[in-house]
Parts: structure tokens; sequence; C-alpha cells
């Protein structure tokens, strides 16, 4: 069950040392040629021998692999990006692998030329793979105490009902209930928790709260919101309840930093 996998997953940095059994291996090289996301871009990723490759990063302990992958500047790259990879770290999860995705600490030059990124193209983060240590590394207690890896902004600050001045509770989300409760849980970085979202009807809005600086990388942020939405559509097929991504601005005021970006319908 997805919500199971959701609750369960946390990001890894610190791995047993193992590099990923033959058909771990095979499975997951398998998972990624089907990776497919509903925002009409398509994103590369592949599985990489770290050594072979020259593959490092300073915050990962004992990972034998990577994923790294790359999408063209085009349409909302972003939002496609952030599903796609976080679909495959679910993926991962299921089968017991550990991973953690990785923007700023990373050998950045040898992973764009390994992939072999083009001038239109970016390669927003990557990953470790491999099978979790039974014990973090001292850095990584120290990583997840600093950004509060553990916690999570209460629901009703994230979600509202119609527009930004009335906040959202479970009780009241009716059939995106279970779904926006398992986007809260979502990854992002530095834990900064992006997403907002106003639900109307059959309709909900999604918003990214701008409060990092956009990089050459792209906008980091408008990928999480990519991740957080990875979340909120699997688990409404998995209750039954699938829908579309429309573009459709809600009119609804709000604050200078919020940013709309796509809106999910429930088909009827």
């Amino acid at each position: 069950m997805i919500q199971e996998v959701i609750r369960s997953r946390r990001s890894v940095r610190t791995f047993d040392g193992n590099p990923l059994s033959q058909v771990h291996a095979q499975l997951l090289t398998e998972h990624l040629g089907k990776t497919e996301n509903p925002f009409g871009v398509p994103v590369e990723i592949r599985l990489l021998d770290a050594k072979e490759n020259g593959l490092t990063s300073p915050v990962i302990v004992g990972a034998k692999q990577y994923l790294a992958g790359k999408v063209r500047r085009e349409g909302d790259y972003e939002l496609a990006f952030g599903y796609a990879f976080e679909e495959i770290c679910l993926y991962a999860k299921e089968l017991g692998i550990g991973t953690v995705m990785l923007a700023a600490s990373l050998n950045r030059s040898v992973f764009e030329s390994v992939m072999q990124v083009g001038p239109d193209e970016v390669l927003p983060c990557a990953s470790p793979v491999g099978y979790p240590a039974e014990k973090m590394s001292f850095r990584e207690s120290v990583m997840r105490k600093g950004i509060r890896a553990d916690q999570r902004m209460a629901f009703e600050r994230m979600f509202f009902l119609g527009d930004f001045e009335h906040p959202l509770s479970e009780q009241a989300a009716g059939v995106f209930a279970e779904a926006l409760a398992m986007m809260r849980l979502a990854p992002s970085a530095a834990n900064r928790q992006p997403w907002r979202a106003v639900v109307s009807e059959n309709r909900v809005d999604f918003y990214v709260y701008h409060s990092m600086s956009e990089s050459r990388l792209g906008d980091i942020q408008k990928v999480d919101l990519g991740i957080g939405l990875c979340h909120f559509d699997l688990v409404m097929q998995a209750q039954g309840l699938p829908g579309r991504f429309v573009r459709r601005l809600p009119g609804i005021p709000a604050e200078e930093k919020l940013e709309y970006m796509i809106s999910f319908e429930v088909r009827r």
C-alpha cells in the first residue's frame, strides 16, 4: 500500500557498504524505463556505479551506486522531475533500498559529465542507492537534527478551504484528505515544505511558497512541489479516485511569495 511506503520512508545518508543485489539492480533498472509523469516532460534517470564513474558526495557514507536524472528545460520541467524522481525513490523503498535526494552536496560537474547534460538540460538532483546501515553516521544524525527532518508543519498551515483565509482540517478535506496528508510527509530541500493547496469542491489548486532563491538548476522548490504532487497523485489513484492535472488560474488572492502552479480535478 503506497501510504505505508510513504509513512515508512526516510532519507538515508549512511549505507552498509554493499552494492545492490543483482535482482534489485535489475528490478530498479527495469522500473527506470517505465518512469512517467503527468506533466508531459520526459525525465531520464539512470542507475550509475559510483566508483566506475567517480561519483561522490561529502554527506554520504557507504553508497556504491547512485541514481541521477536530467530533464530538458521546458514546460513544467521542475514538477515533472520531482514527480518522476520521487516515484523511483518510493519504488526503491518498496525493495528495501534507501535513497536521499541531493542537489548541492554532489561533485556536480562529474555527475553532469556522466549524464551528458546538454546546454538546454539540467540535473536538479541525484540520490545514492543502497541498503541502510544499522546505525546512522554522526554527521547524518547532526544533519537530521539541524533540519528537524522528522517534523512537518501542521496540516492547517499547508492546506486551505476556498481561499487562503480559511485553514483546512483533515476532517473537512473530504476525498482529498488522505492524499493531502501523504503530501504533507514528502521530503523537501532543507525541509522547507513549500507546497500549499486550496481545496474547492472537486478541485485542488496547488501553489509553491517561495522561501529559497532560484539557481542555475531551476527552482528547487518547484521540484519539491513535484515530489509532493507525486505523493498526492499516487494516493488518489490507490483510493480509486483518479483525476487530471490542469492549469486553471483560480483567481484567489495570495501573498507575493505564493505562486500558483497547477490544479488537480477529480474525474466524475
